[in-house]
């Protein structure tokens, strides 16, 4: 059964993309803990991460991390956040979370629930530092 990640890789599902290659797709999470929250995944409908082949985690990793610089160059932060929870989508993905403080990336503290307007405003900012 396709997650809910392979319906946006689809386009079933519209999604606030920041970056996309033929292998990875960042979107914001819509749901954020802070604004700016990015989640990362592979296209590949893989469940868990340390399934991910060993060269696909090796390009994850390298495509994340340009999507955090733009977003730290977006969003005042000191740094990018990165957690890899694994429970809430059985398709694996990577979160990147802006972080002034240590509760910026508390994934127990009540989420944001920002109006499309707001997340496509955040999404053409860090799209524009890419």
């Amino acid at each position: 059964m396709a997650t809910i990640f392979s319906k946006i890789v689809q386009g079933e599902i519209p999604a606030h993309k920041i970056a996309e290659t033929t292998d990875f797709l960042a979107f914001l999470d819509v749901s954020p803990l802070v604004m700016g929250h990015v989640l990362v995944i592979p296209k590949q409908e893989i469940d868990y991460i340390f399934d991910v082949d060993d060269d696909l985690l090796g390009r994850m990793m390298v495509f994340a991390k340009q999507v955090a610089i733009a977003i730290k160059k977006t969003v005042p932060c000191k740094r990018i956040g990165v957690a890899v929870i694994g429970l809430e989508v059985p398709h694996c993905h990577i979160h990147l979370v802006p972080m002034q403080t240590m509760s910026d990336i508390n994934f127990m503290q009540p989420k944001l629930q920002p109006s499309q307007e707001d997340l496509a405003t955040m999404r053409n900012a860090i799209v524009k530092n890419l």
